[in-house]
């Protein structure tokens, strides 16, 4: 596990939210970064089920910056204290999502016999046009396939970048430009990661995604 900065002393955590709260966006990327350290100890109670450290290192960290923007100190609690909550709710959506995933059932898959012996598939008896139903499984199968590209074919940066702008995963939308503040970075350079990343999944496509993607 790679070392994280240390963690923020009570005094300091208080002085940068105030500077935060007063519109210093130094103090926003200083709370997120000294509180990392977090993602990583929450992540620990995950590290026994099949998954990638650094892919849960990501989805933690989007819900670090979640509580960092969301965070009232005038409710009394430490910042600590609920971006754990924040961390771990993203990690558990994230987990929660997969297994859904996983759970579904392929149109294409054997549910039974016809009289004659013939397999049937819920394919063969949903009812729907054929248009319909030949759509509804390209989109199924699309998504399924940009999830696992996604995991495999992207930098850590590009998957963050992607799923914060997509919502992937039931995450929140965010724009270019909200995303590019929340990691410290310029709004072309989000861009251009997006860029970079959709045209590694596009590569893995029949069609393009569509105009929604760009």
């Amino acid at each position: 596990m790679k070392s994280f900065p240390n963690p923020l002393t009570p005094s300091e955590e208080k002085y940068y939210i105030q500077k935060y709260t007063e519109g210093c966006l130094e103090a926003k990327h200083i709370l997120i970064e000294r509180n990392l350290r977090l993602v990583a100890h929450v992540m620990k109670k995950y590290q026994n089920i099949d998954e990638d450290p650094e892919d849960l290192i990501s989805i933690g960290t989007i819900g670090l910056i979640k509580a960092v923007t969301t965070f009232n100190p005038g409710k009394g609690n430490r910042l600590a204290a609920y971006a754990s909550r924040c961390i771990e709710n993203e990690i558990l959506m994230h987990l929660r999502s997969k297994k859904k995933a996983a759970r579904e059932i392929s149109l294409y898959e054997p549910i039974g016999t016809d009289r004659e012996g013939n397999e049937i598939k819920l394919y063969d008896i949903m009812e729907a046009d054929d248009i319909d139903i030949s759509e509804r499984i390209q989109l199924r199968e699309n998504i399924q396939k940009l999830y696992q590209k996604v995991e495999s074919e992207l930098s850590q940066r590009e998957k963050l970048v992607l799923k914060m702008r997509y919502g992937l995963y039931n995450g929140e939308e965010y724009t270019q430009r909200e995303i590019a503040r929340q990691l410290g970075i310029s709004r072309s350079y989000v861009s251009r990661i997006e860029k970079s990343a959709v045209e590694k999944l596009r590569e893995h496509f029949d069609a393009p995604f569509g105009t929604g993607w760009m």
